[in-house]
């Protein structure tokens, strides 16, 4: 194993690597204290805590493939009938954040353990790469089925990218504070224009030997404290020549939300709409939905 990261990963980071015999990028991410910050922003019951975990975590592994800072990484679940209406997670910088808006009493009809179907139902997953030096925006719009957010993602890159991708989450909540553990991997194109291309070939040999070995990893070695990530990706591939680990990148609890964001988008508003937003005292009150804090924006 060839490593240039100096230490041990542990929580709150994404661990990249590639096996340069399979033509294949990995990541790997186990997330902590920045899980419990963002879980914390609003008393999220249960089910609501398993898919943000899950969607958070799934963010963090799509976000560190982005090359540039300042670019972004936008995963959103919506649908019109389902008990989550709305659920958005971004990227950007090593910054995380997400919220869900749900339907209380409906998730409670459903008991402890939901379906994604009975969560979202008839629903769409968009995810959209905002890309910070070419100024471009790419995105993909697929259903959003199967049984995790994960087999959905997968679906997104099988459709829209035409890349081979397996994604394998963890989830633990304990009354000591939640962990949620995440692995990625993708087979990397390979030719030239006008020959088949090796991410088309689904059933490449390269690809199929690493789905083989990825695929075995358990949810509670994604979440287990005890094990770093480096053990983690020495224990699927070590019959490998060469594993390539990577500089690792920290991640942290990011919010954009302050008075001047909010100034600039309301000073696109109309005399007469700004005057429908306030109140009796002649402020302006906006909730951010990532991390609930209020700000009371005075304006003319």
């Amino acid at each position: 194993m060839t490593e240039q990261a100096q230490s041990s990963t542990g929580f709150d980071q994404v661990l990249q690597f590639t096996l340069p015999d399979r033509n294949a990028r990995g990541r790997v991410v186990r997330l902590g204290p920045v899980l419990d910050t963002v879980l914390s922003a609003h008393a999220y019951p249960g089910p609501i805590r398993q898919v943000l975990s899950e969607a958070l975590t799934i963010t963090a592994l799509l976000g560190s493939l982005l090359k540039d800072q300042d670019s972004q990484l936008t995963m959103q679940a919506q649908t019109q009938d389902g008990v989550i209406d709305l659920l958005v997670c971004d990227y950007r910088n090593g910054e995380v954040r997400g919220h869900v808006r749900h339907d209380r009493a409906r998730l409670d009809e459903l008991g402890p353990s939901p379906s994604l179907f009975s969560l979202f139902g008839e629903g769409y997953l968009a995810i959209t790469f905002d890309l910070a030096v070419t100024e471009q925006r790419y995105q993909g719009v697929v259903p959003l089925e199967g049984a995790s957010l994960a087999q959905a993602c997968e679906n997104y890159f099988f459709q829209s990218e035409q890349v081979p991708t397996l994604i394998r989450v963890g989830v633990s909540n304990t009354p000591t504070g939640c962990v949620a553990g995440g692995l990625l991997l993708q087979h990397l194109p390979e030719g030239e224009e006008g020959r088949e291309r090796l991410h088309v070939q689904l059933d490449h040999p390269e690809w199929e030997h690493v789905v083989a070995l990825g695929g075995s990893v358990k949810p509670e070695e994604l979440v287990d404290r005890d094990i770093d990530l480096e053990t983690v990706v020495w224990r699927l591939f070590h019959e490998e020549r060469e594993i390539r680990i990577h500089a690792d990148r920290p991640l942290k609890r990011g919010c954009r939300c302050t008075i001047e964001h909010y100034r600039n988008i309301l000073s696109r508003f109309g005399a007469a709409e700004i005057a429908e937003m306030k109140n009796e005292a002649g402020l302006i009150v906006v909730d951010c939905a990532f991390c609930s804090k209020e700000f009371a924006i005075d304006l003319p």
